[in-house]
């Protein structure tokens, strides 16, 4: 057999070019079965574009997990983990860089406990909060947390006047606000990921239930994040099956129940800590649609500016991401009932905005 004269091994997978601009040229290729589909004998390359840096602030589990899978899918050059624990981000920083060579990824993985690093940052996701423990609500957490949101926003502000910001601590939707209040940014970049983990959950249960891929379960969840979110049953289908031509509604409504309280379930199994690989994924997600600008449809906290009768507070609502960070809402239609639990859910969030000092 005449192999190709870039041929070394049965598999070959070369980076052939880094360029100024970002991209990263790659070419998978077989000795046996060619490069790709190809045409007029010319291999197929794929480009993988990157920013610059995106910075994760809290080195915490779902900190670390998102740092770990931002770097592993090379979205940034470089990946920062701020936390005020000395040494710990310098230590999972050092450890993830460390398994590059393993997973084959060359993003920099850097731990700081201060915010010159983040410097210029193009994407900044904020983990950073005390985690919940049994018994707490979200609620209970706000005090605090919106302390360190704010200070976190203060840095950011400062470091990084022109980042996306994607919010992961709770309670979501009232961190959103303080992140916008304290910074000033555009409520396009500044959005929640909450959505994407409750629509998550609500889809891997319904998944379980009829024993089919979680791919093809299509479903999204509106709302506050917590107790009052709105999965929209009249959206849920299975590859464009109805789900309720599939399941009963009772089952249906205890599948809804076992969404809504997803995080509690876990934080009664674990008893010292909380969510952090679904929540990471769904952070990773949001990430991912923004440096590649897919345009993806996703559900997100976005500041309300009259879209759905609403305005002045963060809700969960189906949002385009590109490469602008939040580029469009878009305004779906919803049954009587989903409007109603659409409003009992953002009075859920108004209520915290309205007792919190900035």
């Amino acid at each position: 057999m005449r192999y190709p004269k870039w041929a070394a091994n049965n598999r070959y997978i070369e980076a052939v070019a880094r360029s100024t601009h970002n991209l990263l040229l790659t070419r998978d290729c077989d000795i046996f079965q060619g490069c790709g589909e190809t045409t007029n004998s010319t291999s197929r390359f794929t480009y993988k574009t990157m920013v610059n840096k995106i910075t994760v602030v809290g080195a915490g589990n779902v900190g670390a997990t998102a740092a770990q899978r931002i770097a592993e899918k090379e979205l940034a050059r470089t990946v920062v983990m701020v936390d005020v624990a000395d040494g710990v981000p310098q230590g999972k920083g050092l450890d993830q860089w460390e398994s590059a060579p393993i997973e084959g990824f060359d993003s920099r993985v850097v731990g700081t406990n201060g915010y010159d690093e983040t410097a210029g940052s193009d994407i900044v996701v904020i983990t950073a909060g005390i985690a919940r423990k049994p018994g707490m609500s979200r609620d209970d957490l706000l005090n605090t947390n919106a302390g360190i949101v704010k200070s976190v926003s203060e840095q950011i502000a400062r470091s990084s006047p022109n980042a996306i910001i994607i919010v992961v601590s709770n309670p979501l939707d009232v961190m959103c606000y303080v992140a916008k209040h304290v910074t000033g940014f555009p409520r396009e970049r500044v959005i929640g990921m909450a959505g994407v983990l409750d629509t998550a959950r609500y889809r891997s249960f319904i998944a379980l239930e009829l024993n089919v891929s979680v791919k093809d379960i299509q479903a999204m969840v509106l709302g506050g994040h917590g107790d009052t979110m709105v999965p929209l049953i009249s959206y849920t289908t299975v590859s464009g099956i109805p789900v309720t031509q599939l399941m009963k509604r009772d089952k249906l409504d205890a599948i809804v129940d076992r969404a809504r309280n997803g995080g509690a379930e876990i934080v009664k199994f674990l008893k010292t800590g909380s969510a952090y690989y679904a929540p990471s994924s769904g952070a990773v997600q949001m990430v991912e649609a923004i440096v590649l600008d897919q345009k993806r449809i996703l559900p997100c906290s976005a500041w309300l500016d009259g879209e759905y009768g609403m305005k002045g507070l963060f809700l969960g609502v189906p949002v385009k991401l590109g490469r602008n960070g939040m580029e469009q809402i878009l305004e779906i239609e919803l049954t009587a009932d989903e409007k109603a639990a659409l409003a009992k859910s953002a009075e859920a969030v108004r209520e915290p905005m309205s007792v919190i000092k900035l």
